[in-house]
């Protein structure tokens, strides 16, 4: 490690920690969960950034700054100060929102940005490929770079409860008639993560120093995620795993549902077609997640990146979650009707 990199080595005012971290989407579905798990460390100053005439509530903690993201100096003035920025953005927000937001960072000095990538295994060059609502992560990063800012992205695979509370078309499990399909024969295992254990990492990231104070340090900083992903995750389970974690949480037997199995590529296909004959932008966005979804329980497909290329877990002290724990919040979200709710939202444009 060259000595520029050592926090000795720094000039006169340098603070080796992260104290202000600003976040885009506080009130959004990830980035609520990381705001509050941010505010829980105590070891932050954190500012939500809003929508000038946003109605949405910031997570209790955070100061609120209303901003218009197509006015450039209203942004940089509300990154005035902040050390690392995080960015959470919808669906449906406009394509160059995100670019616009990095080059208002650099304008206001933020050195370090977490952008809004929750990724699969960059490593995978055929799962990135195929998989229709997969981000680009170059494109992201080199856009950061250019402006003159570092980077840290979570390779997250996709989120547990979320995904299992859907619906069929993300996990096969339509809970309305009890009907579960299976990807081929349902033992494929994949990471997942769920938004608590996607929070606790951010927040143990933002909590480390900054760098290592001298060459003798061997402490994990922020440094060593520079410009690199982050990589973790809460299980590595198969479709039947999440089925006997939902049937013990329930009561559920075998014969109280209906299962079918159909093949990954089939059901992929499927999706695909489904995405490129959509009549509406909403039919072409399911049609994508069919198949964005089906192509992580390829068989082989890389969507266990635990095994291939190990996990930041234990870097950052993250715990072992039970898997029973996050199917019951699954559970509360599909009895509270979480999958309706999120689509009249979209629909309406909220």
């Amino acid at each position: 490690m060259a000595p520029t990199q050592y926090a000795k080595d720094q000039p006169t005012g340098f603070t080796n920690r992260i104290e202000r971290v600003a976040i885009v989407g506080a009130s959004g579905q990830i980035g609520a969960s990381l705001a509050q798990a941010l505010v829980s460390t105590g070891k932050h100053t954190v500012t939500a950034l809003t929508r000038q005439g946003s109605k949405n509530k910031v997570p209790p903690g955070l100061k609120p700054v209303a901003m218009d993201y197509n006015d450039e100096e209203s942004v940089v003035s509300a990154l005035q100060g902040q050390q690392l920025l995080i960015i959470t953005l919808s669906a449906t927000a406009p394509p160059d929102t995100h670019a616009k937001i990095v080059q208002a960072a650099a304008k206001a000095g933020v050195t370090h940005i977490m952008p809004n990538i929750f990724g699969i295994d960059d490593t995978n060059e055929a799962l990135n490929r195929e998989n229709p609502l997969n981000a680009d992560v170059k494109g992201i990063t080199g856009a950061i770079e250019a402006a003159g800012c570092s980077w840290t992205y979570l390779i997250c695979s996709l989120w547990y409860e979320y995904s299992l509370a859907m619906g069929p078309i993300w996990f096969g499990f339509d809970f309305a008639n009890k009907k579960l399909t299976l990807y081929d024969d349902g033992t494929t295992k994949v990471n997942l993560t769920t938004w608590d254990q996607c929070g606790r990492a951010v927040a143990a990231l933002a909590s480390l120093k900054v760098l290592p104070d001298d060459e003798n340090d061997k402490i994990p900083t922020l440094a060593d995620w520079k410009n690199k992903p982050l990589v973790v995750s809460s299980f590595l389970v198969s479709q039947l795993d999440m089925f006997e974690s939902w049937k013990r949480v329930t009561g559920d037997k075998d014969a109280d549902w209906t299962i079918e199995k159909v093949p990954s590529k089939e059901r992929y296909d499927q999706g695909i077609a489904a995405m490129k004959n959509a009549l509406d932008p909403m039919s072409a966005r399911m049609g994508a997640a069919m198949a964005s979804f089906v192509r992580l329980f390829f068989p082989n497909g890389g969507g266990d990146y635990e095994t291939s290329r190990g996990l930041d877990n234990g870097r950052l002290g993250l715990p072992k979650e039970d898997l029973d724990e996050a199917t019951a919040r699954a559970k509360d979200m599909v009895d509270n009707e979480y999958a309706a709710k999120l689509f009249a939202k979209v629909a309406s444009g909220a």
